[in-house]
């Protein structure tokens, strides 16, 4: 008997030996699931039908041509704003290899899975989203840092989408790199609503018109022949003086060159830069001209009818006058 289970036992030579083969034989498995996977995705990237499907959540892009005219920083208060109105709100960072996002949110320091790892299935959804530490409702989806930005493609992208809207989120904020690249694309392919932000300056207006071209073209809603996304304009960094010394273009002349609705006037403020390097979004500020227009803004989104302010040069009063406030 003691023989019989002695002569059962494997030899640890032959066990190491068996091992070794099975070591050899995975790669190659390996490399023909991975070859499987890859050709899988690129069949479901080419199934229109897919992306057909719509959602109950809001999905609004914030996006422009030209880049450093506040796209982040506007996605970081919008996104906030909507979430101290009491919706669920989250915001996705799609400018990968390049994220700023986090930092303007505070949150740098809590990302540790990123949207690409959601996409390549490395991890799920609830370990890559941030919840916000200054808003209950408000969580992050930030970019990665290393990945290239084709590690987007729509399929992923779409699924990340629709498992946000099954968790009951009210408002997806989708923070678009500057430009017409990958991340630019994907960021606006499944929008609702376009915030096209702008500098009052030539080449930033011009820009911009380009990405209207695109939203008009390029997006689900046009590959489909549903209602187009709806544009709205935010001016940011804008200057009463520097209009009426005619440094730069006026609220009216970029509204007349754009054709598209205006949502907001963020006027110029170094309180922004502030509370970017803080990292909490200037409209948690409220004292700040520009905490409060991005409030503003935040309303009209949601449909209400508020007038617009901080268009006009401030009239200083006698004591202003007087001290040279």
């Amino acid at each position: 008997m003691a023989e019989n289970i002695k002569n059962n036992k494997a030899d640890p030579v032959d066990q190491v030996s068996q091992e070794n083969k099975e070591t050899v034989e995975v790669p190659s498995a390996s490399k023909a699931t991975e070859a499987a996977n890859v050709q899988e995705n690129k069949q479901k990237d080419t199934q229109q039908p897919d992306f057909s499907k719509g959602f109950n959540a809001k999905i609004i892009v914030v996006t422009s041509g030209k880049g450093g005219v506040g796209k982040t920083t506007s996605s970081a208060a919008i996104s906030s704003g909507l979430a101290m109105l009491g919706h669920k709100t989250v915001v996705i960072d799609f400018d990968v290899g390049l994220r700023n996002l986090d930092l303007v949110m505070g949150c740098e320091r809590r990302v540790v899975f990123d949207f690409v790892n959601v996409i390549k299935n490395e991890c799920t959804l609830n370990q890559a989203l941030i919840k916000d530490k200054n808003c209950p409702n408000l969580y992050i989806l930030p970019a990665s840092q290393t990945r290239d930005k084709d590690a987007l493609n729509k399929a992923g992208v779409a699924r990340v989408l629709h498992e946000l809207d099954e968790s009951g989120f009210e408002y997806i904020i989708c923070d678009s790199p500057a430009g017409i690249e990958t991340g630019a694309l994907m960021a606006l392919y499944f929008a609702d609503i376009a915030i096209v932000t702008t500098n009052p300056e030539v080449s930033s207006v011009r820009d911009s018109d380009r990405i209207i071209g695109i939203l008009d073209s390029k997006s689900r809603r046009a590959e489909f022949g549903l209602e187009p996304i709806k544009p709205y304009l935010l001016l940011t960094r804008y200057s009463p003086s520097r209009v009426q010394a005619q440094e730069m273009l006026s609220k009216d002349d970029v509204v007349d060159l754009l054709s598209i609705e205006l949502i907001g006037v963020i006027p110029e403020s170094q309180s922004v830069l502030k509370a970017s390097n803080a990292g909490k979004p200037i409209i948690h500020d409220k004292e700040s001209d520009a905490g409060q227009a991005y409030m503003d803004t935040v309303n009209r989104i949601l449909g209400h009818k508020v007038d617009f302010r901080f268009l006009e040069v401030e009239k200083k009063n006698f004591f202003r006058r007087l001290f040279g406030m």
